[in-house]
């Protein structure tokens, strides 16, 4: 009985995230009240606000996944934090993740142009970023140097991914773009190391 409980909770989390980014997309984020969301599914209010604490969370739990991602890439790498952390972002690029700015998929570029055009989505990823660069940190020793390192390791890729996303917003296909971000990367942590 929980299978069938847990896997009904989870269609109603998609439900309401699809619903959510389809009528932002559509009409902008704060144009989209939550009681139209909830209503697009078919929930009450309070219900939407069980699966998403805030209106934000909605948009932002895509790339949830993605926390502290840089954490546990050097805490599981034998190689130095750099050179994981390059190799890590180059793999990314290979496979054309959206996190690195190389996807031109247009519901990618539409999701990061909402995020990056929206104050309040804006804030929120910027505390995302936050938190990332205190998880490095620590993990790579909480002391002053790691916190230097941490800022730098993750401004490089957030640097990279940007430029990589203007491109692509600009009509730059992934693929064109691809040699290019590749040199990027390499360049940009080469500095590093």
């Amino acid at each position: 009985m929980s299978g069938l409980r847990e896997r009904k909770k989870q269609q109603t989390h998609d439900a309401l995230s699809k619903a959510a980014i389809e009528l932002f997309l559509e009409h902008g984020f704060d144009a989209v009240p939550v009681t139209d969301i909830a209503a697009a599914v078919d929930v009450s209010k309070p219900t939407l606000f069980k699966y998403f604490p805030s209106k934000e969370d909605l948009v932002m739990h895509r790339i949830e996944d993605h926390r502290r991602e840089a954490a546990r890439v050097v805490e599981q790498s034998p190689a130095s934090p750099v050179e994981a952390l390059r190799a890590h972002f180059l793999a990314g690029l290979a496979d054309r993740e959206p996190t690195t700015g190389l996807n031109d998929v247009s519901q990618v570029v539409a999701y990061y142009n909402l995020v990056f055009s929206t104050p309040a989505l804006a804030t929120r990823l910027r505390e995302f970023m936050d938190d990332d660069e205190r998880a490095l940190a620590e993990a790579l020793g909480g002391d002053l140097e790691a916190a230097l390192l941490a800022a730098q390791l993750l401004s490089t890729q957030r640097i990279l991914a940007y430029r990589n996303w203007q491109a692509i917003a600009r009509g730059q296909s992934a693929d064109n773009r691809y040699p290019t971000a590749v040199a990027e990367a390499e360049r940009a942590f080469g500095r590093l190391g």
